[in-house]
């Protein structure tokens, strides 16, 4: 049951990417949608708020997936350096998928 779960999360996360990726693809052709999402960082709750956006452009995604794939993401770095013991690397910004996508919007 257990390999069938993490199968399952693995899916999940590789969806997730791939969505992220088409949404900033579709940001690049569209600039009234590039504009909403860049406005999300004004937000109280900007990562909600995106959510929403991908959501109504036909990417649907939740606060939780993007935190998830931020810390897997992030759990997969640190496990594969140094053993992922006390020599792994702090990284800044190392679970914050919804910044990344923004630094990665804004230079489009």
């Amino acid at each position: 049951m257990w390999v069938f779960f993490a199968f399952l999360m693995e899916g999940m996360d590789m969806m997730i990417t791939e969505m992220l990726d088409g949404l900033l693809d579709m940001a690049k052709h569209d600039a009234d949608l590039k504009e909403k999402l860049l406005k999300t960082r004004q937000s109280d709750n900007p990562v909600a708020d995106f959510c929403m956006i991908a959501t109504e452009n036909g990417f649907p995604m939740s606060v939780m997936d993007i935190i998830n794939q931020g810390e897997e993401f992030y759990a997969e770095i640190k496990r594969s350096t140094n053993g992922g013991g006390e020599n792994s690397p702090d990284l800044d910004y190392q679970n914050d998928e919804y910044s990344i996508f923004m630094m990665r919007l804004k230079d489009l």
